[in-house]
Order: C-alpha cells, then sequence, then structure tokens
C-alpha cells in the first residue's frame, strides 16, 4: 500500500487553502465544495470543510486502494478493524481506526 493523503478539518478552508497553497507553495490540484487537495510529494494535503480540533481530532491518513472493497477483505483477515465499504459517485472508501484509535481510511479517490 502507499499513502495518497492525509485529510485535515477546518472551518477556515480559504484561509488554509491560502497557507498551504500560497504560503507553503504546494500545487493545488483539487478544488471542490469543501474539499481542496494540494501535491505534497508522495502523499497529498487534503483541507476537508468541518470542525477543527487539533489535538483532540487528529489528521486522519488515507490510503489509496484501487479496489476497495478487496483490499478491506485483506486487512480485516489480518485483523485491522473497518467498518462499511462506501460507493459514492465517483469513488469508493472504507473508513477504520488503527490500535491507538486513530481514524484511517481506505479510498480509490
Amino acid at each position: 500500500m502507499k499513502m495518497a493523503r492525509v485529510i485535515l478539518f477546518t472551518g477556515q478552508i480559504d484561509a488554509m487553502s491560502e497557507f498551504y497553497g500560497k504560503v507553503l507553495g504546494l500545487k493545488q490540484v483539487t478544488n471542490e465544495k469543501g474539499w481542496r487537495e494540494f501535491a505534497a510529494g508522495g502523499a497529498r494535503i487534503a483541507l476537508h470543510s468541518g470542525p477543527s480540533s487539533p489535538g483532540r481530532k487528529g489528521p486522519k491518513i488515507v490510503f489509496y486502494a484501487k479496489d476497495v472493497a478487496v483490499v478491506r477483505e485483506t486487512l480485516v483477515a489480518r485483523g485491522a478493524r473497518f467498518g462499511k465499504v462506501r460507493q459514492g459517485e465517483m469513488f469508493c472508501l472504507c473508513d477504520g481506526k488503527d490500535p491507538d484509535g486513530n481514524p484511517i481510511q481506505l479510498s480509490s479517490r
């Protein structure tokens, strides 16, 4: 597997976009309502509209999976904890937790 992105939840998506794009100089590669992604080397930093709670709600580590259902099945068989696979209009995803309870995700996006 390879890491796809880290998601940061923010109530100030414009200010955060300015910071990651103009201040840090990362190239913005996605601009959707409530969702922006910036190229950051081998992975992306994604900004997701929603309440920010640094220190209480950490970033979500997202792993790319071409076939989310197959990868989920393999990882669950190895002892990972994941919820149901959800198919959206443009991509498929599945949320889980690491042993400390940190959010992780499998995504075809």
